[in-house]
């Protein structure tokens, strides 16, 4: 199948590492072959695996920064046909090391093309800005899901992440699409109901049916270092989480 999805937010906060892990997770409990690529300098999807991003010698830095072979950043994680490349904060500072670099802005798509073959699905969680990394993300990917918190501030983010793929997508990758809009961390308020009235009017036809709750067990689970389906698989999160991951899988195929 071959699906390569970048999750990026402007904004940090909205639950964008959690959908990648748990987008992750739900996929190849299933079965698909699926790895996850930790490009945050933050290294939180690293760490929601358990494990310590410090203590890993090969990871998406040195994929970007000295060409490695990116078979050997694949990690096995605890769960069937699910694997990582791991960040590490080193990766901050890539964006100042790429800048003479020659194509910089294929790096990522460099070390995809050399193990995509492997995996059913590609899930990249991107670093919560607009620069050179998520410019690569961007880049390698066809597909975009944009978490969205209901915060007026994250429909301001969406704005200019919207752009930004405008633009990547006239110059450097024409297949790049939005596949979806998520609503995240939705707590019952006039705030939330007024965020989701906007997301409702301007992405009508990219906004998923599924609404991620605010749930205590999504933030324990991270501090687990485990999906949240191996946490509590019958909390409100993983039951949305679930619903979410089965829309994802019926735009690609017919279940």
């Amino acid at each position: 199948m071959n699906k390569i999805i970048a999750i990026a937010s402007q904004k940090g906060g909205v639950g964008k590492t959690t959908t990648a892990v748990n987008l992750a997770a739900f996929l190849s409990s299933l079965g698909y072959k699926t790895i996850l690529i930790d490009f945050d300098p933050q290294s939180n999807a690293t760490s929601a695996f358990g494990f310590i991003p410090e203590e890993i010698k090969t990871t998406v830095y040195s994929l970007i920064i000295y060409n490695e072979d990116p078979n050997k950043a694949i990690i096995d994680t605890p769960y069937p046909d699910l694997k990582i490349i791991a960040s590490t904060r080193q990766l901050a500072g890539a964006e100042v090391e790429l800048v003479t670099v020659f194509k910089r802005e294929f790096r990522l798509k460099d070390a995809i093309q050399r193990i995509e073959e492997q995996y059913d699905f590609i899930i990249i969680d991107c670093p919560p800005s607009l620069g050179l990394l998520t410019i690569n993300a961007l880049a390698a990917c066809k597909d975009v899901i944009i978490p969205v918190q209901s915060s007026y501030f994250s429909l301001e983010g969406v704005a200019q992440l919207l752009n930004t793929i405008d633009l990547i997508k006239m110059s450097l990758n024409s297949k790049l699409q939005v596949k979806g809009v998520l609503f995240t961390m939705y707590s019952r308020s006039r705030l939330a109901e007024g965020v989701y009235s906007d997301l409702k009017n301007n992405f009508s036809s990219k906004l998923y049916n599924t609404i991620i709750p605010k749930n205590i067990r999504l933030d324990e689970a991270s501090s687990h270092g485990k999906p949240i389906f191996y946490h509590d698989n019958s909390c409100k999160g993983a039951k949305a989480y679930k619903e979410f991951g089965i829309e994802v899988l019926k735009s690609y195929i017919e279940i």
